[in-house]
């Protein structure tokens, strides 16, 4: 059977794939429930030796350019600071204002994580609570770690734990991202109706809506555009080598049966939801610890400051940047208080030394400790391979997806035995 009818068949099934309930790694029928790795998963799996030394050289350099930019913003942010007076305006902030304020932070980190087991509904059931440590993980990684590396955190642990596959993980975070950056426009638009933009925040924030735009729209067509989306498939594998190729079908099947939840209306608009709630907490923090500030900063932070604060902050971080968005989130907190709200230049650089430390320092010290709870390794995360190894690394096969409940078919219409893939080709 040509290729391109083999990948419409698993493609259009996928959506409408029913998710199975997944059972804590704890559990004794933990290991009965998992799916096993087909068997050709090693036989077939090309020598990645060449390409993770050149995917680490690129990396390498990525995660350099990153530091450049953030000692690039950070130089901006301190340029004609009286430094003393910054450290001194730190000194003097009412720190008691910082308890409320973590509160608020954190319960918008239980909601991300409901809304990203929402997000894995067609891939598994999970509950908040059950993926909660692994989106601190993932957080903690993101602050300590170079080239966003937080989101194959959260991949690996969600596919050690659960038997999701990577790049089914990373569609759920890459809709998850989309959702955020949505959400912050919604807040810009929603303080344009009190706060008149510079010149400045409208390019900023017309780029981003663009970005979004053409993402969101790019992530839909791949759920709905069946005819379109086998043409491109079938150009890009025909070229290709025959493992090769079973391992792009495999990563397309993973990654599209990661974006079913784009089919599922109630979902979306749970997910939409909870987005409003989360960054809705962050907001809530940003304005909690202006409170602790002088009147020039206390009296300018009400709702609408924090809004736009909170988004321009945020959509700023999406520039490459050394860990912990180093630079550009002070730039984007910079561009919101002192260019648009009038607030002095000194006073809004305190403010975001101290909002960044409180951001920074008590997600990564909870991340830190679930780190060393589940053992995780650099080496094991950074694995070229979707699989995670072990018997939780294949694909979660959905209810009735395959033909049978939780497991594979010996052959996915993704999983074409090489044998026939030479006969298509002869």
């Amino acid at each position: 059977m040509p290729r391109g009818t083999r990948a419409r068949s698993a493609l259009r099934g996928i959506p409408r794939a029913e998710p199975r309930r997944a059972v804590p790694p704890s559990s004794p029928d933990a290991d009965a429930v998992r799916p096993t790795p087909p068997p050709d998963s090693v036989d077939d799996a090309p020598d990645v030796g060449d390409a993770t030394l050149g995917r680490a050289r690129a990396g390498s350099w990525r995660a350099w350019l990153g530091v450049l930019i953030s000692a690039a913003f950070v130089a901006y942010a301190f340029r004609g600071q009286d430094v003393g007076a910054v450290w001194a305006t730190l000194r003097g902030a009412n720190l008691w204002w910082l308890p409320p304020a973590l509160g608020f932070y954190f319960a918008g980190v239980w909601v991300r994580a409901f809304r990203w087991g929402v997000l894995l509904r067609p891939l598994v059931t999970v509950s908040a609570r059950g993926v909660l440590p692994v989106v601190v993980a993932g957080y903690t990684a993101n602050n300590v770690l170079p080239l966003r590396s937080g989101e194959l955190v959260r991949a690996f642990l969600l596919g050690r734990r659960y038997g999701v596959r990577k790049t089914s993980a990373l569609a759920t975070i890459a809709v998850e991202r989309l959702f955020d950056g949505l959400t912050m426009l919604a807040f810009l638009l929603a303080a344009t109706t009190v706060i008149s933009f510079t010149a400045e925040l409208r390019r900023l924030t017309l780029v981003a809506f663009v970005l979004f735009a053409v993402v969101l729209l790019g992530l839909f067509a791949l759920t709905v555009g069946g005819t379109l989306r086998d043409r491109l498939l079938q150009l890009v594998l025909g070229p290709l080598p025959t493992r090769l190729a079973d391992r792009v079908e495999r990563l397309a099947e993973s990654f599209l049966g990661g974006l079913g939840v784009l089919t599922r209306r109630r979902d979306l608009a749970l997910v939409a939801g909870a987005s409003l709630v989360a960054w809705g907490c962050e907001a809530a923090m940003y304005w909690t610890i202006a409170r602790g500030f002088e009147a020039g900063l206390a009296d300018v932070m009400g709702p609408a400051a924090a809004l736009l604060t909170t988004g321009v902050a945020n959509l700023a971080t999406l520039v490459p940047s050394a860990p912990g968005y180093v630079g550009p989130f002070e730039y984007g907190v910079r561009l919101a208080l002192h260019d648009v709200l009038g607030v002095p230049s000194g006073l809004a650089l305190s403010y975001a030394i101290l909002l960044h430390a409180a951001l920074w320092f008590p997600v990564t010290l909870w991340g830190a400790v679930e780190w060393w709870r589940q053992h995780l390794s650099l080496s094991e995360v950074r694995d070229p391979e979707d699989g995670m190894g072990g018997p939780a690394t294949a694909f979660v096969a959905p209810h009735g997806a395959n033909g049978a409940e939780g497991g594979r078919s010996k052959h996915s219409a993704f999983e074409t035995p090489s044998r026939e893939r030479e006969a298509v080709r002869r």
